[in-house]
């Protein structure tokens, strides 16, 4: 039996009748307008637990976590104080990853961290304040040592000094460089009783030494310079730190002069830092100059070497004669050094007889210059003529000023 669903054929309908096209079916209801079987609403996700959001912390700061993770960290470090902690360090930490930063370490770095540790815990044996500045120059020496490769050992470096009249040079390498700065270190272990590198019987004199170092063929022509050298530098320290009180004063002689050593150790750190920076030039090292606590104690060197320096360079007819001389520990005529920024201050240096007083009363000269490049004129790497920033007064006292500065460096 047929009817109206089935095409309409049944009998008596329209289709039935002869002739008739086919009857097409109605549209169908569209599926959206069906209506929606009842769904549940989704339930909220759950929050996630405390170990979960902790070991995201990295990749939080990392800005390596989704939209949702990110929303779900920072909502729970408002109220978890550890989290935060950590989500700060690690923080701060991403931004040491940054490629557009130096990544070369401070070279002041250590000292921070000394100075911090020996803040909280005292050493039970300090080293002393006037070997503290050999203390860290050898230290930023030995880090700049251990970055280079052992190719750069060998990279030229022509060390500079002025021998009384003019800027001399000579050509070594890295090695030379660091045999030269042991074999010189010796005449202070000599003094020590820790016994000398060079031999007993090496000449005092610290040219002399280096010369005989670099023509005895014996000399460390690699990396392996490195050890002997620091392990020097170490039994210094430790030795002086241990000697107690007075041992500043012993004496310890370069040949033509003598200093205690208080100023020795000073003027080691000093040639340590000026090699360093000759090192650092020559493989392309950033190297930055000292402290500034440690900088003062070397201008101030420097400062009380000029007078006898100066009576020297008369001696030997390269300055002014004197004009007026005082009985010793008599005020006399006298420049004003005015050494500005780290490490600055103000010295007068006696002009007229070395064991006079400088007296701000009888100032006749001034010189004012930066204090970094007061001490490359000291090292003889800046012509006298060109190193003060600003001078007055007695035009020849200037001049014999700037070359005794110039004349106390030596190779």
């Amino acid at each position: 039996m047929s009817g109206p669903l089935d095409g309409g054929r049944g009998p008596g309908g329209p289709d039935d009748m002869p002739g008739a096209p086919p009857r097409i079916p109605g549209p169908r209801a569209a599926g959206d307008d069906l209506l929606p079987p009842d769904v549940l609403p989704a339930p909220p996700p759950e929050p996630l637990a405390h170990g979960v959001l902790k070991s995201l912390l990295g990749a939080w700061a990392l800005a390596a976590c989704s939209t949702e993770e990110t929303a779900a960290v920072e909502e729970h470090l408002t109220g978890c104080a550890p989290c935060a902690e950590e989500a700060l360090r690690l923080r701060d930490a991403v931004g040491l990853l940054h490629t557009d930063r130096d990544l070369d370490l401070d070279p002041l770095l250590r000292s921070r961290v000394l100075e911090n540790c020996l803040g909280r815990r005292p050493p039970r044996i300090p080293v002393p304040a006037w070997a503290g500045a050999y203390d860290a120059e050898t230290a930023r020496l030995d880090a700049l040592l251990r970055d280079i490769g052992d190719s750069e050992w060998h990279a030229p470096v022509r060390l500079k000094w002025f021998d009384g009249e003019a800027k001399v040079s000579r050509r070594t390498t890295v090695a030379g460089v660091i045999g030269h700065l042991m074999s010189v270190d010796g005449l202070v272990a000599s003094a020590l009783g820790l016994g000398d590198p060079a031999g007993p019987d090496a000449p005092v004199s610290p040219a002399e030494r280096t010369e005989r170092l670099w023509s005895s063929g014996e000399r460390p022509v690699t990396r392996s310079v490195r050890v002997p050298w620091r392990e020097q530098s170490h039994a210094l320290v430790r030795t002086v730190s241990f000697a107690g009180h007075g041992v500043e004063q012993l004496s310890v002689s370069y040949g033509d002069f003598a200093l205690p050593l208080q100023d020795a150790m000073l003027d080691r750190a000093f040639e340590c830092w000026v090699h360093a920076d000759d090192i650092a030039a020559a493989v392309d090292y950033p190297y930055e100059p000292p402290a500034g606590a440690h900088l003062h104690r070397m201008i101030d060197l420097a400062a009380r070497l000029l007078p006898a320096a100066l009576a020297a360079r008369r001696r030997a007819g390269l300055a002014g004669p004197a004009r007026h001389l005082v009985t010793a520990g008599s005020p006399g005529r006298s420049l004003h050094l005015e050494v500005e920024g780290a490490g600055g201050g103000h010295w007068y240096i006696a002009l007229d007889s070395p064991a006079a007083v400088g007296d701000p009363e009888r100032t006749v000269a001034q010189i004012a210059l930066d204090g970094v490049e007061f001490c490359q004129l000291v090292a003889g790497h800046v012509p006298p003529a060109d190193a003060a920033a600003g001078q007055d007064g007695d035009r020849e006292a200037v001049r014999d000023v700037l070359f005794a500065a110039a004349s106390l460096s030596r190779l």
